[in-house]
This record gives C-alpha cells, sequence and structure tokens, in this order.
C-alpha cells in the first residue's frame, strides 16, 4: 500500500562543513558538482513517513536500515515515497525520479548486525551531552513532524549522526562519505540525557571508491543500552 508523499528541498547544516565533501570546494575537489547532503540528513527525511504511520512505537523499539545509492545535492528537491507491505516499511528518497537512498523499517529490533573476522579495534569511549545541536537535530534538518518537540526526545537521525561523530574523529582524515546505516531502537532517549557511546571497528576493506569501514556503535543512558547501530563510511576517497 502506498502512502503520500511528503517532499523538502535538502540542505547541509552548518556542522556538516567539518567534512569538506559537504561543501562545495570539498565535493568538487572530489569530482562531484556540488556538495553532498550529509546521509544522516537524507535519513532524517526518510524517517518523517515511518513516524507518521507507526509514532512512537517506532522510536522506542523499532528498527531500520538506509542505505544511500547516490548522493543528494544542496537545494534538490527530495520527495520520500513510503509503500508499507505485512512486515516492512519501505521508504524510498527520490529526485528527479531517481532512487537516491533507501530505508526499510521495521516495528521490532530485527535489523541484524555484520559478524566480521577482521581484529575489533575498540575505540575511545565517549560521554555526549544530547544538548545544542543535538537537541534539535531533525527541525534544523527540515524535519517538520512534531512528535519529538511534543514528547521532548531526541530525533532518530541523531543516531548515525553520533556514529559520524565517532568515524570523524578516529578514522578519517579528509572528505569521506556515509554509505549505509543498521539502526536499533530499545526505548525514547530524552532531550538533554547525557549518552555514553561505545564503540569499535568491526571491520575494513577497500572498494573501487576507497577505503570502507564498518563501525558498531551502542548508545546507553543511566547504563541502559537504548541504540544499537552498525555503521559503513568510505573513510578514504579514491580520486
Amino acid at each position: 500500500m502506498t502512502q503520500p508523499t511528503w517532499s523538502i528541498h535538502a540542505k547541509n547544516l552548518p556542522e556538516h562543513s567539518r567534512n569538506p565533501i559537504h561543501t562545495d570546494e570539498g565535493a568538487k575537489a572530489a569530482g562531484f558538482d556540488g556538495a553532498l547532503v550529509a546521509g544522516v540528513t537524507v535519513y532524517a527525511y526518510l524517517t518523517n513517513p515511518i513516524v507518521t504511520l507507526w509514532g512512537v512505537d517506532w522510536l522506542k523499539r523499532g528498527s531500520a536500515i538506509v542505505e544511500f545509492k547516490s548522493p543528494v545535492l544542496a537545494k534538490e528537491l527530495v520527495e520520500c515515497v513510503a509503500v508499507l507491505d505485512e512486515v516492512s516499511l519501505h521508504v524510498n528518497a527520490t529526485v528527479d525520479d531517481q532512487v537516491r537512498a533507501q530505508c526499510t523499517a521495521h516495528m521490532e529490533s530485527s535489523a541484524s548486525k555484520n559478524s566480521s573476522d577482521s581484529p575489533v579495534e575498540l575505540l575511545e569511549t565517549e560521554e555526549i551531552h544530547l544538548t545544542d545541536e543535538w537537541s534539535d537535530y531533525g527541525q534544523r534538518a527540515g524535519d517538520d513532524h512534531e512528535i519529538y518537540s511534543e514528547l521532548g526526545v531526541i530525533h532518530p537521525a541523531v543516531w548515525p549522526s553520533l556514529a559520524n561523530y565517532i568515524v570523524e574523529k578516529n578514522l578519517v582524515n579528509g572528505a569521506w562519505v556515509h554509505t549505509r546505516s543498521k539502526i536499533c531502537h530499545h526505548g525514547l532517549v530524552q532531550i538533554g540525557s547525557t549518552a555514553t557511546v561505545e564503540s569499535s571497528v568491526i571491520n575494513r576493506f577497500k572498494t573501487r571508491t576507497g577505503n570502507r569501514a564498518i563501525v558498531d556503535v551502542s548508545v546507553s543512558v543511566d547504563g541502559e543500552k537504548l541504540i544499537d547501530i552498525e555503521h559503513e563510511a568510505i573513510v578514504s576517497l579514491n580520486n
């Protein structure tokens, strides 16, 4: 069953300029036509129809797998089209009828993580206060859903954003690209909470586009694990 389309003109937030790929100069140096919109912002758009249909229950215990097929550029009109089947909600982010990103959501935290024989690289545990840029991420990105301000909870795009922070701090030097995430919710997180973020690199490999890494991230508040993320990125680009 196809649901109505939700659309928005994509934009980058100021903090995204930390990654040169989200600036015109950096993106053009990497061979693109202009600044790439952050994958986590595109994911924020994709979650709008999910929350419209499934509401707070999905935020409490649902899951999502998001894959980025090709870049969304700043100011492009992104249309998010949701299709509901018996077990899943599929949302495509399209620009000019071309699918740029795909998200498959489930009402249960069923998104499995990849196993790897590679040695695990443990990364430093972070304590992050979910205020300032984290507290209103979805609204600033353009997701106009009111549920987050009504409940005082963190937008789901913050979870891959935290994973991006881990990648930026530990794995990259220069432009890089977020390619895929699996996100599992185990409860709501209130704005203003202090998140304990534990992470490790579970795989590294080379592709034609560059060197990739898969990072396992868990987010806990007051000792309770509330979010699991498997996050994949091209951490160095082949020019």
